[in-house]
C-alpha cells in the first residue's frame, strides 16, 4: 500500500512539474498558430480602416513580423482597453499587441514588454472652442474634461486635475461626440489619437502641452509565468530595433517622433 501510495505521488509531482515546464512557444510552434489580441480603433497602432476594412497600423505590421520570425500563422482577436487584463490572463490570446500604456495598476495582472513607442498626452477640442486655446485652459473652473473609461488617461486625470470637472466616457467614440456636441470641452488622448483626429475630422483641434506633461511607454504584454515565450518576444523585440524594422515601420505609420529605439 505504501508502495502504491509513493508511486502516486511521484506521478503527481511528475506530471506538475512537466505541466509547469511547458510554455505557450511550444504550442505555438506545435500548432503553427499565434494568437494576438487587438484593439482595431487605434488609429496608426492597430486600426481597420471603415472604408477598405483593412486593418493597418505598427502593430498590426509587427504582429505579422513576430508570426513571420516564428514561422506560424497569425490569428487576430479582437479585444479593448477595458477588457485586456481577462482576455489575457484567460488565455484568450498569446499576447496582446495594440500601443498598450504602461501603468502600475496593469502592471500588477500582466507582464510588459521593452516598450517600442513613448507618447506624452495630448487634449482634441473643436475648432470653435473659445476657452481652449492653449493646454493652461484645460484646468480652469467650468472646463469639462472627457477620458475614456478603462485608459491610462482616466487615473492620471483624475489626480493631476484640481478645478476642470472630470467625466469618465465608456467608449471612445461617445468621447468624441462629447466634445463636438459641446457637453465637454475637451477630450485626452495620446499622439496616435490626436493624430487621427486630425486628419479623420473637420471640426478637431489639437492641444499640446508646453512642457512634457506625463509621458508614458507603450509596449505589448503576455500573462505572468511563462518565461520562455517571453524571452522570445524580446529577442524579436531587440531585432527589430537592430535591424530597422522598427524604425521603418514607424515611419511607415507616421509614429516616428514617438519611436522608442532604447
Amino acid at each position: 500500500m505504501y508502495k502504491k501510495l509513493k508511486i502516486l505521488v511521484i506521478f503527481i509531482f511528475l506530471a506538475t512539474y512537466s505541466h509547469a515546464q511547458d510554455s505557450r512557444l511550444d504550442r505555438i510552434l506545435e500548432t503553427k498558430q499565434l494568437n494576438v489580441c487587438i484593439w482595431p480603433q487605434y488609429y496608426s497602432i492597430t486600426y481597420i480602416d471603415p472604408r477598405t476594412q483593412e486593418l493597418t497600423g505598427i502593430d498590426s505590421d509587427l504582429s505579422k513580423e513576430l508570426a513571420k520570425d516564428l514561422g506560424v500563422e497569425l490569428k487576430l482577436v479582437k479585444s479593448s482597453f477595458p477588457t485586456l487584463i481577462k482576455d489575457v490572463t484567460s488565455n484568450k490570446c498569446d499576447i496582446a499587441m495594440f500601443g498598450i500604456g504602461k501603468t502600475k495598476k496593469r502592471m500588477e495582472k500582466l507582464r510588459f514588454t521593452t516598450p517600442h513607442l513613448n507618447s506624452d498626452i495630448y487634449a482634441v477640442t473643436t475648432k470653435s472652442n473659445k476657452k481652449i486655446q492653449n493646454w493652461d485652459d484645460i484646468d480652469k473652473k467650468g472646463v469639462v474634461v472627457a477620458v475614456a473609461k478603462g485608459t491610462y488617461h482616466e487615473p492620471i486625470m483624475k489626480k493631476k486635475l484640481k478645478h476642470a470637472k472630470l467625466v469618465v466616457i465608456k467608449g471612445f467614440k461617445q468621447r468624441e461626440d462629447e466634445v463636438q456636441s459641446g457637453r465637454a470641452d475637451v477630450f485626452m488622448t495620446d499622439y496616435p489619437y490626436g493624430k487621427k483626429m486630425l486628419e479623420k475630422t473637420q471640426w478637431a483641434r489639437l492641444v499640446s502641452p508646453k512642457e512634457e506633461y506625463f509621458l508614458t511607454s507603450y509596449a505589448w504584454v503576455t500573462a505572468y509565468g511563462d518565461d520562455k515565450f517571453y524571452n522570445e518576444v524580446e529577442k524579436f523585440i531587440e531585432n527589430i530595433k537592430k535591424d530597422g524594422r522598427l524604425k521603418k515601420l514607424a515611419k511607415q505609420n507616421g509614429l516616428e517622433p514617438i519611436i522608442n529605439l532604447k
